[in-house]
């Protein structure tokens, strides 16, 4: 059976499950498109390219057009855990019945989570969901019957984002909504807070921002310009304790409620925008409380379509389970490029090893690209890893604020030695403390990082050039940071690599068995 599903909104995307294999998820965002874009008609189309014959299912994640009033559903809409309000009626398409799908976004969460999860089907699990607006806990039985359990808060991902931009001067007290990357900002700047006393200001204000119904109403920094931390600036030691107490509150705020109505000690699924910080994932593995974690590559909305067909599959077959792999976008584009300044030649990952080991700064394309936000080793910017020098020469070739941290990806047999930690993190989503001062370059300010493991199955890509990397330096782990434009996401093809590489003084990039090096 070939489901082929798509998600309106940010973060869209298209995918296709065939025969319970994910063949393709391609975001709208990639090949140098706007980060958290929309799906756009050009990407539905390509999507359908791709397909061969006439899909057995259309399935659509379902979605909003409008929010805050949140109406006008698009297919299933966007709350509804249970099967109740889902869709599944014929449908003609290209001159062929079919069926048509669609359920909640909720549901392409839970979904989403449970199909691409390493648990046998008939394993009851628990669920978390906690993005922009939902904040649920669930239950899944034997049967695949979801039950909520409660919401300990609404809207988590939405309050924590919000705190960045209100301490931010450069966001406009006006401004209609919070911006979508200052989440991942905020979770860098935590690291900088320090364990004080807590203040009435601080207080005041968590207290304020946990009330607010983020189902109900956006929230708006025009409405918080009587707190001390409105346009505090992002260098404030007190801003920066802040953002370390609102993180560690709102987890403890899901802890409590798991601690007093989850007690069966299942596996927990994690999904949801919120799952991307790695922080709160392995405070939920180190909380005793779950069998045993699990949180997708694509958490965010950038696995909503894919959960969508998941949810399909299960309705359709009764088989809710997917097989996939993290290398499940598109391959890379070789178009016509400038290459001039490049010298090309056969790749040598001992000559390449060589030059990063005297600090040279490459990018590395393999493969297909990674599915959800983070560069897994095949749309990579990768460096040595042992100098604070190298840490803000990366963040100046990204473009981002120097207290960004940048991840180190390592053979998975070097994680003992390097990291305390919570067991291989293949898709970088867990925190890890640093056991050595020799990888300064990707360690955080607070003796931190968020490491991604490498197998030879995994990536023998990587785990070749990281074995080559320890043969020569004693250590198999390299910086990894994702290979985009500012403010847009991978780099798919050889022309954008090549001004890219142009612009930012790259020493050269990598690209299969090709290594073009600056001449």
């Amino acid at each position: 059976m070939k489901i082929f599903a798509y998600k309106p909104g940010h973060d869209g995307h298209v995918a296709m499950l065939d025969d319970g294999h994910l063949a393709f998820s391609i975001e709208a965002e990639k090949d140098s498109g706007p980060r958290y874009g929309p799906i756009t008609p050009e990407l539905m189309m390509h999507g359908l390219s791709l397909t061969e014959g006439v899909p057995d299912v259309v399935a659509v994640s379902g979605w909003l057009r409008s929010f805050r009033p949140m109406a006008d559903p698009i297919g299933a809409g966007y709350f509804g855990e249970s099967e109740v309000g889902t869709i599944e009626r014929p449908y003609r398409f290209q001159g062929r019945d079919i069926r048509y799908f669609s359920s909640s976004h909720e549901r392409s969460h839970i979904l989403g989570s449970y199909a691409m999860s390493p648990f046998e089907q008939g394993q009851p699990c628990y669920a978390l969901v906690w993005e922009g607006v939902i904040g649920s806990f669930y239950r899944i039985d034997e049967n695949l019957r979801i039950t909520k359990l409660g919401t300990p808060m609404s809207g988590p991902g939405h309050k924590y984002g919000f705190l960045y931009g209100l301490a931010d001067p450069t966001l406009p007290v006006d401004a209609r909504k919070s911006r979508r990357e200052d989440a991942g900002k905020l979770m860098a700047i935590a690291g900088y807070g320090h364990d004080t006393t807590e203040t009435p200001e601080e207080r005041a204000l968590i207290k304020r921002l946990i009330a607010w119904d983020a189902v109900a109403a956006p929230l708006r920094k025009a409405d918080f310009t009587d707190t001390p931390f409105c346009d505090i600036g992002l260098d404030s030691q007190d801003f920066r304790n802040l953002a370390r107490r609102f993180q560690d509150e709102i987890f403890q705020r899901f802890a409590d409620f798991a601690k007093r109505e989850m007690r069966d000690g299942l596996p927990l699924l994690v999904s949801g925008g919120c799952g991307l910080n790695c922080d709160w994932n392995s405070e939920w593995i180190g909380s005793g409380l779950f069998a045993d974690v699990f949180v997708q590559p694509c958490t965010n909305d950038s696995g909503s379509a894919i959960g969508t067909a998941a949810d399909a599959q299960w309705r359709l077959t009764g088989h809710a389970k997917i097989d996939w792999t993290v290398y499940a976008g598109e391959a890379f584009e070789h178009d016509a490029a400038d290459l001039s300044g490049f010298e090309a030649k056969p790749r040598d990952d001992a000559e390449i090893v060589r030059l990063l080991a005297e600090g040279a700064i490459f990018a590395w394309v393999q493969g297909r690209y990674e599915i959800g936000p983070r560069a897994l080793g095949n749309r990579s910017l990768i460096a040595a890893p042992f100098t604070a020098e190298t840490h803000k020469h990366l963040n100046e070739i990204k473009k981002r604020e120097g207290f960004r941290p940048i991840a180190p990806i390592l053979l998975e047999e070097e994680l003992d030695r390097h990291f305390e930690h919570h067991g291989p993190s293949p898709h970088m989503l867990f925190f890890q403390r640093v056991k050595t001062d020799a990888l300064k370059a990707v360690t955080h300010v607070d003796g931190s990082a968020r490491a991604q493991t490498i197998t030879e199955i995994q990536n023998p890509q990587m785990h070749a050039l990281l074995t080559e990397f320890r043969n020569t330096t004693g250590y198999g782990v390299l910086c990894n940071t994702s290979l985009n434009f500012s403010g847009r996401g991978f780099i798919n093809r050889m022309s954008d690599l090549a001004a890219y590489a142009r612009d930012t003084g790259l020493d050269g990039f990598v690209v299969g068995n090709t290594f073009y090096r600056r001449c």
